[in-house]
């Protein structure tokens, strides 16, 4: 079953396309990572989804109703945490969160049960009588995300949710979605952290100037995009002429070199670094450290993003 269901969906401004007739099913009880640099057509997509702008062309089905005939259905069942800051400057934090368990018609006894219950997960106990205004920003973030959950929900939106949050915080936040989306809760999770959403995205789509890159469990991107492997050399003295040496070694692109510390990419690897150590044996180059390691999951999104800016020949 899916909570989101997307076909041909685009937008376009005038002359701009920010989104360019994108596929999207996001299976129910997932956490579905949302990546691309800015201006991709991450919050655009986010709007259609949620019903905060009609699309130019497509369907979106979401938990089942046409989200753009009955938005007003789907916006009873979903939650929205927005990139930009959204808080209550006058009310302390408890209050901001009662107050928005009053919005959707909580009954008192259960908005003061579940905002003790949030501001205890939230680690929010010793500003919990403080004003929204008096907080730094990754309290008011958190604060902000916290306050979603005063109301039930089959589907959330999160943009950028860690954004101000001190790492404790951040991995707090990041297994508490991770339980939530093992009770059932679906999660649209957009982030510039792709630690982040290694770690919690069950499928990621990378999308850049408005079109979908790919589609995959993070560990089938990295296996289908990521067979290159980065080689790492540290050297025990500098030597300025390292890059002409292994300018003959197939398939060895350099990244990055100091003369002393050298950064390799190669699909490759082992035959490459077979031939980066003879190289080193035969001018008597002194080695501190030689390794290989898999492409990580930046890596690949770097790479992605790179190729599709490239300009056509």
């Amino acid at each position: 079953m899916s909570s989101i269901v997307a076909r041909s969906l685009s937008k376009s401004y005038g002359d701009v396309v920010a989104v360019n007739g994108i596929d999207l099913d996001v299976k129910a009880g997932h956490v579905f990572g949302f990546l691309g640099p800015n201006g991709a057509g991450k919050s655009t997509t986010m709007k259609l989804l949620t019903t905060l702008m009609p699309p130019t062309n497509g369907t979106i089905e979401i938990l089942g109703l046409n989200a753009i005939k009955h938005p007003l259905e789907v916006r009873k069942r979903i939650g929205v945490v927005i990139q930009q800051p959204s808080y209550e400057p006058n009310l302390s934090v408890e209050k901001s969160l009662e107050k928005y368990g009053m919005m959707w018609n909580i009954d008192k006894k259960t908005r003061k049960q579940k905002a003790d219950e949030l501001i205890d997960i939230f680690d929010l106990q010793e500003i919990r009588k403080q004003k929204n205004e008096d907080l730094s920003i990754g309290q008011r973030r958190r604060v902000q995300v916290a306050r979603e959950f005063m109301h039930e929900m089959d589907l959330l939106f999160l943009d950028e949710p860690t954004v101000g949050l001190d790492p404790s915080a951040r991995r707090r936040l990041l297994d508490f979605l991770k339980n939530k989306a093992k009770s059932g809760l679906t999660i649209f999770y957009t982030t510039h952290v792709l630690t982040e959403a290694e770690y919690l995205c069950d499928e990621i789509a990378v999308i850049n100037k408005g079109k979908i890159l790919a589609v995959d469990t993070p560990d089938q991107l990295k296996s289908t995009f990521g067979q290159e492997k980065t080689i790492k050399v540290h050297l025990l003295y500098r030597h300025d002429n390292l890059a002409d040496l292994l300018s003959n070694i197939a398939d060895c692109s350099i990244d990055f070199n100091t003369g002393t510390d050298i950064i390799i990419q190669s699909g490759k690897s082992e035959l490459v670094l077979s031939k980066i150590l003879q190289i080193l044996i035969e001018n008597n180059i002194a080695i501190e450290d030689l390794s290989a390691m898999p492409t990580t999951l930046e890596e690949i999104f770097l790479k992605m993003v790179k190729d599709t800016n490239a300009p056509d020949n």
